[in-house]
């Protein structure tokens, strides 16, 4: 009862509810924007938010000694490999650094071939096999879109240059691409002086010798082969910086060789063999595919010394687009800056007499594919696929009463609160969203 009372005489006061009244009035429009704020996020919940899900699957059947992220033996630099170009790194490397890592690259190479550096292969997997699954993991129609890309027929948007560099021995192109219903694609071209179309093929699929150019990679597993068609099945573990998890990669692989160009499909595929884990969390979608192939040197004219990548890569990897689009602009040059080192190390060690390991032997076991069947990819029929889907991908025009019934509402909800400014353009932001969803 004195409660009761107390707060009885303090609303009977006209100055403490006054004052009541106006905190009231000041925090009433934050929590509204608070709690409108909530709402909208949830809305709008990326998909990559949506993975957390999947964290409860599978940890009552793995134990903690499970977790491949714990075989690694010493931390490893937060940069990523191209050609995957999947780098979050600011900085780019010293040259002087580079020079360094060259003689180091050479020095650590042994007459056996054995890697010096604390990255765990394992290559004798009793899932090793010849079986069917692992020969239909990349089938023709990948080639018939590697080779789209690489014609620049495949019916996508347009690409936005983004870099153009070079050093003495290479040079370097990088382009972007931003799909509306999927990751941003990257497309780059890099031509390596001096150097043979199968030497790049073979450094690129040779997971033995990666880290010593690709810092990233912690882990690689080789789960199952085709000897018949080279085709590979791998499982990868990339060490990401120290804010976000590492990830696993389960990838198909295959080569193809048409008129002495090398088509390299390397996409994510489904392995239900192995099951998913919180740590590290697995990308399903993965595309890093190049085709290599000899062309002119610039040193040298009328000489075909030098070689030719192209790359197109995407992949969703559970970080937000746009940090991740800064992450690879950043970390992009310095990152292809580590390859050429990493080639003419992989040429020393190749002259020196070093044995082939079992990735680049699989990479010399190819798919013949005539020069005439891909040039027969460009018929009628799918100019017209790709005629539809240009089409389709315009977009639609829909009716904009919506949107005006939206922003009619935010002129007289903002003009009924005097709150400043910020309020108000907040409003007609949040209603701009809505009307979007409308046309939508």
């Amino acid at each position: 009862m004195a409660l009761s009372q107390y707060v009885h005489d303090m609303l009977e006061n006209p100055a403490i509810l006054g004052v009541c009244i106006g905190v009231a009035m000041f925090l009433g429009p934050i929590w509204v924007a608070f709690l409108f704020g909530v709402l909208i996020g949830w809305v709008w919940k990326p998909n990559w938010a949506s993975l957390a899900k999947g964290k409860f699957i599978g940890s009552s059947s793995s134990s903690s000694s499970s977790s491949p992220s714990k075989s690694i033996l010493s931390p490893l630099k937060a940069y990523a490999s191209s050609p995957s170009l999947t780098s979050i790194k600011m900085q780019a490397p010293n040259p002087e650094s580079l020079a360094v890592n060259k003689s180091m690259l050479v020095k650590g190479m042994d007459k056996k071939g054995s890697s010096s550096l604390p990255m765990k292969i394992d290559n004798t997997s009793s899932a090793l096999n010849s079986s069917g699954e692992t020969s239909n993991a990349v089938t023709m129609e990948d080639l018939h879109h590697l080779w789209q890309l690489v014609e620049e027929k495949d019916g996508g948007l347009p690409w936005m240059m983004m870099m153009d560099r070079s050093t003495p021995n290479m040079d370097y192109q990088a382009w972007r691409r931003e799909p509306k219903d999927g990751p941003p694609e990257y497309r780059s071209r890099t031509v390596f002086e001096d150097a043979t179309p199968e030497i790049v093929r073979d450094l690129f699929w040779d997971d033995e010798f990666r880290p010593r150019w690709d810092d990233m990679l912690a882990k690689s597993t080789m789960i199952q082969e085709c000897p018949t068609t080279g085709t590979i099945k791998v499982q990868w573990i990339r060490k990401f910086p120290f804010f976000c998890k590492d990830r696993e990669y389960i990838i198909g692989r295959r080569i193809f060789e048409s008129g002495g160009s090398y088509y390299c499909v390397t996409k994510g595929i489904d392995c239900p063999s192995i099951p998913r884990q919180d740590k590290p969390r697995r990308v399903d979608t993965y595309y890093s595919s190049w085709c290599i192939r000899a062309v002119e040197s610039k040193r040298a004219k009328g000489k075909l010394s030098s070689c030719e990548v192209f790359l197109f890569h995407h992949e969703e990897m559970g970080i937000p687009w746009e940090i991740a689009k800064i992450g690879v602009k950043k970390g992009m040059w310095g990152t292809v800056q580590k390859i050429e080192p990493g080639l003419r190390a992989y040429q020393h060690a190749r002259a020196s007499g070093t044995s082939l390991s079992r990735h680049a032997f699989l990479a010399g076991v190819n798919t013949k594919v005539p020069p005439e069947y891909l040039e027969n990819i460009g018929s009628a029929e799918n100019r017209s696929e790709i005629d539809e889907n240009a089409t389709s991908s315009e977009k639609p025009k829909g009716m904009n009463i919506p949107k005006i019934l939206v922003i009619g509402g935010a002129i007289a909800l903002a003009c009924s609160i005097d709150r400043g400014l910020v309020a108000k353009y907040a409003i007609f932001g949040v209603a701009r969203r809505f009307a979007n969803i409308g046309r939508r």
